[in-house]
């Protein structure tokens, strides 16, 4: 038997511009009508101007629609979660996400729009995120982003649910929106930058010790695990920040690193925090392309 493969969309590096398309069932539709119309959604199969899509659900709307190909134990973002200071990561779970990505936004645009009206009647469109790359590989506070992102070799074991298990070449998605304060965090000295990271701004190499409210000592993926990230900038010139979208085969590992963050558990919190703040908080399960084409097939037939 051949192993599933995750969504090929998840590991597609190099794309210019991205959508996520967040969207609630609708009260007249149901869980599997619903899952059933977004597996029968096609990217375009072009040379010139492609678009990959990845379709995710709330990790329990996968579970009632397919129980034999869902992880157990995984949950959406549903309650808050509320460090010691109360400094918050709000829960803003949708039922389904869409994530475009392609060479140029006018096809993600027009894709987009493709997809809300695919949908219409069975899911209503709750939010929707653009986002570009700033300076290659580098988010909005100037830093590299991704340093210690796994190879794309290395990456489906991370990421993709293993051969055996439930959800056997799906992957958990966390999304969440993280503003800004620009104003902030320019007006430190680049010194106190790197303090914050844990990281030299030149070439990410990390500081020697970490120190320990620094971003890469609360985040440590030797400590907790590692995830694959797809980070993206997004917004305007008065309110932007970063898209945090990362995969991993065990949702555990991405708990327990927002926990650190926010000082749940008896560290202190991420200093980062003082200087960004999430504004949204969704995780979603991104099944196999194989089950996710077979529950297609079935609408379309």
């Amino acid at each position: 038997m051949t192993m599933a493969s995750p969504q090929t969309g998840i590991f597609a590096l190099g794309t210019s511009s991205h959508a996520y398309l967040e969207f609630d069932v609708e009260a007249a539709s149901d869980g599997a009508s619903v899952v059933s119309r977004v597996a029968a959604l096609r990217e375009p199969r072009t040379t010139i101007g492609g678009v990959n899509l990845v379709a995710g659900f709330r990790p329990e709307l996968w579970a009632a629609v397919a129980p034999d190909a869902a992880p157990p134990g995984i949950s959406g973002f549903n309650e808050p979660l509320v460090g010691p200071t109360g400094y918050a990561l709000p829960a803003t779970q949708h039922d389904v996400v869409i994530w475009l990505t392609g060479a140029s936004y006018d096809v993600v645009f027009d894709l987009s729009r493709g997809v809300v009206s695919e949908l219409a009647g069975a899911a209503s469109l709750a939010g929707e995120l653009v986002g570009w790359p700033y300076h290659h590989d580098r988010d909005l506070t100037g830093f590299i982003d991704g340093t210690e992102n796994p190879t794309i070799v290395e990456a489906t074991a991370v990421a993709v649910v293993p051969a055996g298990s439930p959800g056997e070449g799906g992957s958990i998605l966390l999304l969440q929106q993280w503003e800004h304060d620009a104003a902030a965090w320019e007006g430190l000295a680049a010194a106190s930058q790197e303090w914050v990271m844990g990281r030299r701004k030149v070439d990410s190499a990390e500081l020697d010790p970490k120190p320990p409210t620094s971003h890469v000592a609360r985040t440590d993926q030797d400590a907790f695990g590692k995830i694959f990230r797809r980070n993206i900038g997004y917004g305007s010139v008065g309110r932007h920040g970063t898209i945090f979208v990362g995969f991993s085969a065990d949702q555990a590992i991405l708990v327990a690193m927002l926990r650190s963050m926010i000082g749940i558990g008896g560290g202190p919190p991420d200093h980062l925090t003082e200087f960004t703040r999430p504004l949204t908080g969704a995780y979603y399960f991104v099944p196999s392309a194989e089950r996710l084409a077979a529950l297609g097939a079935v609408r379309r037939v």
